[in-house]
């Protein structure tokens, strides 16, 4: 028996409310019944779609990263395109998507399988698309990209994690700054 097809608006009210109750609550407090409650929504059609609130979240997550954040910036400026692609990356992290990132990473770190769902999803294309912009000159030829890529990475999940600064446009610059800087 083939169950009814996944009705695109439930989809999206569903997603919706889960990045809102994490924005108001934190993504501790999430719930699935939350999740169902605030969108209107059966338990039962949240849990048939998805096993847990992490998968919610991160494919609510992966659905705004899609629509917020463009293609990496090509203006035939390297340093200019890290700035610009370093500056949609950390504002979009001071919002919900940053307490949802560190929240998913939370929980990745005791589900294996989460983990690499997060890995695929969200951190490899990250990590793929800014390799692809330090590649064009942002760093000189002789720079491992991806330890340039660990770095820039490095410092915004830190200050995830750790909350000591601000993930913002002022770290953005510092950091194309400082690989700009290695030649």
């Amino acid at each position: 028996m083939v169950g009814r097809p996944r009705s695109e608006a439930a989809r999206r009210a569903i997603l919706r409310a889960a990045l809102d109750l994490c924005a108001r609550d934190g993504y501790q407090s999430v719930t699935m019944k939350g999740i169902a409650e605030a969108a209107g929504s059966g338990r039962q059609t949240v849990y048939r779609w998805w096993q847990t609130k992490a998968q919610v979240l991160l494919e609510s997550l992966t659905d705004v990263l899609a629509e917020e954040l463009p293609d990496p910036p090509d203006t035939g400026d390297a340093g200019a395109d890290l700035v610009m692609f370093l500056e949609q990356t950390f504002t979009l992290a001071q919002g919900v998507a940053g307490q949802v990132v560190v929240g998913l990473m939370a929980d990745a770190q005791s589900d294996p399988a989460l983990a690499a769902e997060l890995r695929a999803k969200l951190i490899e294309p990250r990590r793929t698309a800014l390799r692809s912009v330090l590649a064009r000159g942002a760093v000189p030829d002789d720079v491992d990209l991806e330890l340039a890529v660990d770095l820039v990475f490095g410092a915004m999940w830190y200050r995830l994690l750790n909350r000591h600064a601000e993930v913002n446009v002022e770290l953005a610059e510092e950091i194309a700054g400082l690989l700009a800087r290695i030649r």
